[in-house]
């Protein structure tokens, strides 16, 4: 008597779109981790910036013409930049509340859905952001301040943080959909 054989049951994160899926988004992961870590250590250099300034400003009364705007700059390049961080780790605002109360399927319903208003938003930082940066670059744009610097490699930080974005969403809606692994 033979015994029937049933049919190999594959593990889903073995099939080969479930292991491109989980590569795709290991590799976002490791792209904004990396741009986190890096941008969230550039604060250290706002804080030497604003320190400088307070003693040079008080204690020896020579303020500085480039303090500010590097201020404003470095930290608006890094509040953008971290934005695909905060994603990987579900640090933007949601309201909890609601969503919690669904159950996973419904959950991933709702991500599906919210997640049309969210290309929106990212295709919105990447198109024009995109071409304020390309103007911006063309112009040799400066911000017309005593110190002057340019403010196209901020502009540029735009459409990146957008991009960077929209990349770590679709992991995030991979692994909420069931196409690849929560993240470890």
């Amino acid at each position: 008597m033979t015994q029937a054989q049933e049919p190999s049951a594959e593990p889903a994160h073995t099939h080969p779109r479930h292991r491109a899926a989980e590569g795709f988004c290991r590799a976002i992961d490791r792209i904004n981790e990396w741009t986190g870590v890096i941008w969230g250590y550039s604060i250290l250099l706002v804080t030497f910036a604003v320190l400088y300034e307070v003693v040079a400003r008080t204690l020896f009364n020579l303020p500085t013409i480039w303090s500010n705007e590097s201020v404003i700059y470095v930290s608006a390049v890094a509040y953008l930049l971290c934005g695909a961080y905060a994603l990987l780790y579900h640090r933007h605002v949601r309201i909890d509340l609601i969503y919690d109360r669904f159950g996973p399927k419904a959950r991933a319903r709702l991500d599906l859905v919210t997640f049309v208003f969210f290309l929106l938003y990212v295709g919105a930082l990447v198109w024009v952001g995109g071409q304020m940066a390309w103007d911006s670059f063309n112009q040799n744009e400066t911000t017309g301040t005593p110190w002057n610097p340019l403010i196209w490699p901020v502009k540029v930080a735009i459409p990146v943080a957008g991009l960077l974005l929209l990349l770590q969403g679709v992991a995030n809606l991979l692994r909420e959909i069931g196409l690849a692994g929560k993240k470890p």
